[in-house]
């Protein structure tokens, strides 16, 4: 049932009103107007999907009512019916008003029907392809294979197979759990620090789910501000607050028999917490500024770096909203919490980033994998990302990345600290102090524009040392010995 589509019925006529919505009214949310001035006001207070309108009605015509909508209200699917089948009017605004289907009278109960029910499909397409405005008549059956063929490439590459990790990780029982939720039309609550893959879990649940095959739509909640979150994930018509300048359909009503992953929840305010709940309890949205309630069939996948439930207790986020969402918790662990994980991480990070950057870096030097193990990564897995971008793009070309190429940062971390003990053996400390001096040295040269005298100043070495320490490390000089200073 259509219950989300509404269809505009614009006709002088009361019978003929009467009459069509009859026909819609078990398949759409209908609403009547008997002239283009009450079709506007409608509209101006309603998210409306489809306009039927009469070519023959005192004062303005259909076609000059649809041409002004095509440019008020861009999105709509906008259909005529007129009993004159020769007007060149009618044949004017096919091209003019962007109508995309013209119906003669008397018209068919059964056709009529069909053509609403490829115009709802024909719109929801248009939004899932990221195709707003009806400019011309679009082939359905194009379009319909542009949606399917991204939705088929979106499946290749997220599922549970494309959570890289080892046979004793960690992660593998929240794979397991992840699995068995997607089975079921349940809300799931993700848990864990920021970078861990929540996102790639909430995509693999909803690619093995029965909504597979519908939209899976995202929205990161900590980084819009009450109203503008409200008018995203709800929707809002054009004036409902400053800065709405058209109508907006919501991330809920896109996502209507598909999945919405509401990203950083714990970030809302008391305040929204209030209307989500709502929206959960009742499955109807209501856009801002609009007058009726919309259902939609959506299911709920949640992500979180806070601990919810210590939020609940001070006060801070809503107990009822927090069951709502927490039907089916996850939790994902930090990746120090899996360091067996990284080599075979990184390998597949490193085979991207090659064919990203055009690259054919053949791997890691061992002792940079050591050092990476030892690493606590605190951005996780979309730090370790990043890394490895760096040290690619740092790298020459066919040579394996270069314990040296690992940033300051985490060289700086892994050096011994003067008063506190280390889990490294004397040999691990030594290559860690050697790892962090050369890439001192290394920065210090390149700040330098490889001026040996600079360079000697700004460690506090005296030129033979440095020198010493440049043969010692293998680098190599912008400038000969005897360089101006």
């Amino acid at each position: 049932m259509n219950t989300h589509t509404t269809v505009l019925v614009v006709d002088d006529e009361v019978r003929s009103l009467e009459a069509i919505q009859r026909i819609l009214s078990d398949e759409f949310e209908v609403i009547c107007a008997r002239n283009a001035e009450e079709a506007e006001a409608v509209l101006n207070g309603e998210l409306v999907q489809i306009i039927l309108c009469d070519q023959r009605m005192p004062g303005e015509s259909g076609v000059s009512f649809l041409r002004r909508a095509r440019e008020l209200w861009p999105d709509t699917i906008r259909i005529i019916i007129s009993g004159y089948t020769a007007s060149e009017d009618i044949i004017d605004g096919v091209n003019k008003a962007g109508i995309y289907r013209y119906i003669t009278k008397p018209w068919n109960p059964d056709e009529l029907l069909t053509c609403l029910r490829e115009s709802a499909s024909l719109w929801r397409l248009q939004h899932a392809a990221g195709e707003v405005n009806v400019e011309v008549k679009p082939v359905s059956d194009r379009l319909e294979k542009v949606v399917t063929d991204k939705r088929r490439n979106a499946q290749k590459s997220f599922g549970f197979d494309r959570i890289v990790h080892t046979p004793e990780s960690p992660l593998v029982h929240s794979i397991r759990l992840a699995r068995q939720a997607a089975q079921y039309d349940i809300s799931v609550l993700i848990t864990g620090a920021s970078g861990t893959g929540k996102e790639l879990l909430a995509r693999a649940i909803h690619r093995e789910s029965a909504r597979s095959d519908q939209s899976f739509v995202v929205e990161n909640c900590g980084a819009l501000p009450d109203d503008l979150l409200e008018s995203e994930l709800f929707g809002c018509k054009k004036g409902a607050y400053t800065g709405a300048y058209q109508d907006r359909v919501g991330l809920f009503e896109l996502a209507d028999n598909g999945t919405i992953f509401l990203d950083e929840v714990g970030e809302t305010s008391p305040a929204f917490q209030v209307k989500l709940l709502r929206v959960l309890q009742e499955g109807e949205i209501r856009p801002l500024g609009a007058q009726r309630p919309r259902k939609v069939n959506v299911r709920v996948i949640a992500a979180t770096n806070r601990d919810l439930l210590a939020e609940v207790a001070v006060g801070r986020f809503r107990r009822d909203l927090y069951y709502r969402l927490a039907a089916f918790p996850i939790h994902m662990p930090a990746l120090k919490e899996r360091a067996e994980d990284i080599p075979v991480i990184a390998a597949r990070m490193l085979m991207q980033i090659n064919q990203s950057f055009n690259r054919q870096v053949p791997g890691f030097h061992p002792r940079t994998l050591d050092l990476m193990n030892a690493y606590h990564w605190p951005g996780n897995v979309r730090e370790l990302h990043n890394e490895i971008q760096r040290m690619v793009v740092l790298s020459d070309e066919n040579a394996p990345l270069e314990p040296s190429l690992l940033s300051p940062e985490i060289l700086g971390t892994l050096a011994p600290k003067p008063n506190g003990a280390s889990h490294c053996s004397a040999q691990q400390l030594k290559d860690i102090v050697a790892e962090v001096e050369r890439a001192a040295i290394q920065a210090s040269l390149e700040r330098n524009q490889g001026n040996i005298s600079r360079t000697a100043d700004e460690l506090g070495l005296s030129r033979v040392g440095l020198r010493s320490k440049l043969e010692r490390y293998d680098l190599r000089r912008g400038q000969d010995d005897d360089d101006a200073d």
